[in-house]
């Protein structure tokens, strides 16, 4: 019954029951998505549900004229023969579950992107009782086990002390890490002034007008500022990096855990911070909602799957291509 409520196509999830798609991949008639990192919004949809976060920014990424048509996820909403509502997920600001009641069959959940590590920028992820659980499985091995954040975040301000004439620059995706990081900072103590890359800018702006507290925020020209700025990672394969003198060059990932992706990028302050669940994050997350089975969409679907099957949980993976973390 389930695999004719939803199932993958090349365009993405598909419930031919509302005649939508959840985060499609490729341009579609009607798409409901979880949040706006651009592995999952992409523009070119005629209409579009989502959190009003989740269409705001999305118009500060594509343009206002990102769609033809935008809804606002608000409550039930029916859409042909289905009920969908919208819930929190606790990844970046707006971002959602989908829930997904047909008038006969199983409850659907589709979790998107999410963690169960506070994060002060957005809602934390609301478990919902379901038959059918959507998950990702970014960290989906047991090797993944993820340090307090704001732990990680202490070192930024230790290798300051340790290192106070040589500039810090801290790269963050530009959707959700970099503000995290900010507040992170905030948290640890600290108050001086904190420098963004012109790429940062927009959607921390943002940020501030929905009420996340970020304290004082400067531009950065390379010349002269503050200790401590935040970039996105592309930022540092660019002239941009050279214009700041011996700088120490962090990295916030949950990736930073594996030593040789932090060689790669010629990390010095690898910070093992994450958006996503790690390993006891997804197994918790799977009891706590108690499915009758899990469906697994991305990441490492192996050790989920495997899990599964000596816990004895029925699993199975959907193989769907085209969502990786953000790095931009």
């Amino acid at each position: 019954m389930a695999d004719t409520i939803l199932f993958p196509r090349p365009e993405g999830l598909y419930c031919p029951l509302g005649d939508f798609y959840i985060d499609p991949v490729r341009p579609v008639e009607r798409a409901l998505i979880t949040h706006a990192h651009a592995d999952h919004a992409r523009a070119g949809h005629r209409h579009v549900l989502a959190s009003q976060q989740t269409l705001e920014i999305m118009a500060i990424r594509y343009g206002e004229d990102f769609t033809t048509h935008r809804q606002v996820a608000e409550g039930e909403i029916e859409i042909g023969d289905i009920s969908v509502s919208f819930h929190p997920a606790g990844h970046i600001l707006g971002s959602c579950q989908i829930r997904l009641i047909p008038k006969i069959g199983p409850r659907i959940i589709v979790s998107g992107d999410y963690t169960r590590t506070p994060n002060d920028i957005c809602p934390p992820f609301t478990p919902l009782e379901c038959e059918i659980f959507i998950t990702e499985a970014t960290f989906g091995i047991p090797v993944f086990r993820h340090p307090d954040p704001v732990e990680e975040i202490r070192k930024v301000i230790a290798s300051m002390e340790e290192f106070p004439d040589r500039p810090h620059l801290i790269g963050g995706y530009a959707l959700g890490k970099s503000q995290r990081l900010i507040r992170l900072l905030r948290q640890a103590g600290y108050d001086a002034p904190i420098g963004m890359h012109g790429a940062l800018k927009r959607l921390t702006d943002y940020h501030i007008e929905q009420g996340v507290d970020l304290g004082e925020l400067v531009h950065v020209d390379g010349v002269s500022g503050p200790r401590l700025c935040l970039a996105p990672p592309s930022a540092f394969s660019t002239p941009w990096v050279h214009r700041f003198r011996d700088p120490v060059i962090g990295y916030a990932s949950g990736w930073m855990g594996v030593r040789a992706r932090a060689r790669q990028r010629r990390v010095e302050l690898p910070l093992v911070i994450s958006d996503h669940c790690d390993w006891p994050q997804l197994i918790q997350t799977i009891d706590d909602v108690s499915p009758e089975e899990v469906w697994i969409t991305h990441g490492s679907e192996a050790g989920l799957l495997r899990w599964c099957e000596l816990t004895q949980r029925p699993a199975r993976p959907l193989r769907l291509v085209g969502y990786e973390e953000e790095d931009q």
